[in-house]
């Protein structure tokens, strides 16, 4: 298999260089405090966050094919993997680390082999409605466990709920130094962002913070900090191969490799489509699946494509991977010379910048879209959201995953099928299946709305039924423009419908057939029984035929 290099980075223009770096520089700025907060959601130590901005934006900037997408820490997989964690391992412990990059590794394989065997079109198995919802309730478990750090509660573990008891129980414990700072960083994050997104708010309320810290001894009033972080680079480090944690931290991997798959597909999507560029979800398969195994070996966290960081570059005017290699060499700066600062970071200040982070993954707009528009969908939505705040993420993603799947299956088992009729100008237009219903004369042109299968295949016979009624047409034409697909349960019903529309004196012909569909016909025998100039390219050539043969508007 050949791998392409630098399709996110080639052709370099000379005239972009400067304004990807730019771009660059304004997505270090608003995305380092960012991440260490996806590390403390991840139950990481904090600077394995500044981690994944470096060596796996590298190895995606090389691999990739996506010019747009930003690869990193996330907050949805950053949730997904401290559920599946949770109770296995102490958080920030070297255990817990291990296991992390063993989950890192294993999605990053996921990903290589659904690049292998082309399962790229697994993104869309995750439908836009149910993304919203589950992105919804991660917004809120996010948030909510972001409470006690904030109000200098004891940490609180478990559920969205236990989580709001835990704070209910500890108000009595409330420290007043801890809230403030929490509730002047989120002034300052909010206040800034109603300024102009482009202030990097969460960078000027860290580092003031940190600058507070230091003068009135933040600590001495019982505001928790931060403490020693680790200066330099991320050594080797070796996720673990016993096969009882392999097999342990697989659903795990499964759950963040669909994740994954789905927002990181649908992010380059847009992208491109923005730019008139051509999207190629299994190249970008090569490289976010290396990203994570360089994450799994550089001590740091499952990584993904990242629609926050994606649309900073984009609105700072980057249109290239040259931005992410840049903000790449600006946290390399971090980690040599500014971790040290970093000690003295109250634990309240990166809680409330978290906090921000989740409220913002709280798509309010896009549920009342859905809710407009499909109400069906919109208690998919919610039904998904409860499901990740109230059961957990990882189960979250499972029902998300059945959810998307049910919806399509009850779509394409109720589709539109529809008489086709010519309008008084000689368009065509669908009208409803009704009995007796007739296109010209005793010709029926019928259109099934979608590829047919064992679910649906019933409705094809019941629709006849009703169309042929007691006063049988002298054609039914079976019109297949819809039809991608025939499988071995709904060619029995085909064939059934052949033998009953014969047996009244009917004769069956099909318009608008696919290659593929004409083979499948072939194989399974219809053809045979229909003979081969029962196929017509288009259902006006049917209508055409039907009438050159018994006249226009004949009937028995």
């Amino acid at each position: 298999m050949a791998v392409p290099l630098l399709r996110g980075l080639l052709p370099l223009s000379r005239d972009r260089i400067g304004p990807d770096v730019l771009a660059g520089l304004t997505l270090a700025a608003l995305a380092v405090p960012e991440v260490l907060g996806y590390a403390r959601i991840a139950g990481m130590p904090v600077v394995t966050g500044l981690y994944t901005m470096l060596i796996p934006v590298v190895v995606f900037a090389l691999l990739g094919a996506s010019r747009h997408l930003v690869v990193g820490a996330d907050s949805a997989t950053a949730a997904i993997l401290a559920a599946g964690l949770v109770g296995v391992a102490g958080a920030g412990s070297a255990r817990y680390v291990e296991l992390a990059g063993t989950a890192a590794l294993l999605a990053g394989v996921l990903l290589l082999v659904a690049r292998v065997i082309r399962l790229g079109f697994l993104a869309n198995f995750l439908s836009r409605t149910v993304l919203v919802g589950f992105l919804t309730g991660v917004g809120i478990q996010v948030a909510v466990g972001q409470l006690p750090a904030m109000a200098g509660i004891p940490a609180a573990h478990g559920d969205t709920v236990a989580i709001l008891v835990t704070i209910a129980g500890g108000l009595a414990q409330v420290n007043v130094a801890t809230l403030v700072v929490a509730a002047a960083v989120l002034v300052v994050v909010l206040g800034l962002r109603l300024v102009n997104h482009r202030i990097p708010g969460a960078l000027i309320a860290v580092a003031a913070a940190i600058l507070l810290s230091h003068l009135l001894d933040l600590e001495a009033h019982g505001v928790a900090v931060l403490g020693a972080v680790p200066t330099g680079l991320p050594g080797v480090a070796l996720p673990s191969f016993a096969v009882d944690d392999l097999l342990a931290l697989a659903p795990l991997a499964a759950s963040m490799f669909v994740v994954i798959l789905a927002q990181s597909a649908a992010t380059a999507r847009a992208y491109a489509a923005r730019y008139d560029e051509r999207p190629d979800e299994n190249t970008d398969l090569v490289g976010l699946g290396a990203a994570n195994i360089a994450a799994a070996f550089s001590g740091t966290f499952v990584v993904n494509g990242s629609p926050t960081k994606t649309q900073m570059v984009d609105g700072a005017g980057g249109r290239s991977q040259v931005a992410h290699l840049t903000s790449a060499v600006v946290v390399l700066l971090v980690l040599l010379f500014l971790t040290g600062t970093l000690s003295a970071l109250p634990l309240a200040a990166l809680g409330a910048v978290v906090l921000v982070i989740g409220v913002d993954l709280i798509d309010i707009v896009g549920l009342r879209q859905i809710r407009a528009a499909r109400p069906a969908e919109f208690v998919v939505a919610v039904l998904t959201t409860a499901a990740v705040v109230f059961i957990g993420v990882e189960q979250g993603v499972i029902l998300a995953v059945v959810a998307s799947i049910v919806d399509h299956l009850r779509h394409s088992y109720n589709p539109r099928n529809s008489v086709l009729v010519k309008s008084a100008r000689g368009h065509w237009q669908s009208m409803p299946v009704t009995p007796g219903g007739r296109t010209a004369g005793d010709l029926v042109i019928y259109r099934f709305g979608t590829s047919l299968y064992f679910a649906n295949a019933s409705r094809l016979a019941a629709d006849m039924t009703e169309l042929v009624g007691e006063h049988p047409p002298v054609w039914f034409c079976m019109d297949a423009a819809a039809i991608g697909d025939i499988d071995y349960s709904a060619e029995a019903v085909l064939a059934t419908v052949v033998k009953i529309l014969d047996g009244k004196g009917t004769r069956l012909v099909f318009s608008g057939v696919t290659d593929d569909v004409r083979a499948q016909l072939d194989r399974y025998g219809i053809t045979a029984r229909v003979g081969a100039a029962a196929f017509y390219d288009t259902a006006g050539a049917a209508l055409e035929a039907f009438e050159q043969e018994h006249g226009k508007g004949s009937s028995r």
